[in-house]
């Protein structure tokens, strides 16, 4: 199975081809350039390097969110158009899984992404198993819901909140440096080869676990509550 994946949730531009498990080819742009300059170009290069034509995939995969309004949009649209024009399958998996699937050792990984204003998203992971479900959250309410958890590391957007972390969990391990602590599309193409593809493409859309600022702004200006039952936008 060819899968194509590629991850725009945040700053970093993720793309990697793998056939069968094997990466063909992965390229990380760790830069606050345009997604929607870089993704498609990317994308292109990486196929022409490893003589593939689109024709030639069997699979996209993709992370959904949570991160980046914009940065979802874009790779969850070109997902979505690559997917029904190929017609062939399209999965989407948690941004914090991918950054978590980085860490290869036996124990409990926490990915962050920060929100801003002292807000991350955040969840648990051991061994690409969810503990905790991705929630956006205050980090100082995040971090007691782990304490029944044992040898933690930190990832992500972690190196920004040392201090914090350390205050509640003084010998948990922080991964500081990329690319460790940032998404891996070979891990999202490993991971999306053994899931279940989307039922419907025209109903996928990005996962933001919050409001989007426009909904923010409605409900303040109206003091009404708008309806995220899903907290899903349409792409």
């Amino acid at each position: 199975m060819k899968v194509l994946a590629f991850d725009t949730s945040a700053i970093a531009t993720s793309v990697a081809i793998v056939d069968d498990g094997k990466l063909l080819a992965e390229i990380l742009l760790n830069t606050s350039l345009n997604h929607s300059v870089t993704l498609m170009p990317t994308i292109d290069f990486l196929m022409a390097q490893v003589g593939l034509k689109p024709k030639d995939l069997d699979r996209i995969a993709v992370s959904q969110g949570p991160g980046s309004y914009t940065g979802l949009r874009i790779a969850v649209t070109v997902a979505k158009t690559l997917a029904w024009t190929l017609k062939i399958d399209l999965v989407g998996l948690s941004s914090l899984e991918a950054i978590a699937a980085r860490v290869k050792e036996n124990t409990v990984v926490i990915p962050l992404m920060n929100a801003r204003r002292g807000m991350v998203y955040a969840g648990a992971y051991r061994s690409g198993q969810s503990l905790i479900e991705d929630q956006h959250i205050e980090l100082s309410k995040f971090l007691p819901t782990l304490s029944s958890y044992d040898n933690l590391i930190f990832t992500g957007d972690a190196e920004m909140f040392v201090e914090e972390i350390h205050l509640v969990f003084l010998d948990a391990k922080i991964i500081m440096d990329a690319p460790e602590n940032l998404p891996s599309a070979f891990d999202l193409a490993r991971i999306a080869s053994h899931r279940e593809p989307a039922e419907n493409i025209h109903d996928f859309n990005p996962i933001y676990l919050k409001k989007v600022e426009a909904e923010e702004k409605w409900e303040e200006a109206s003091g009404l509550v708008a309806d995220d039952k899903d907290l899903v936008s349409r792409v």
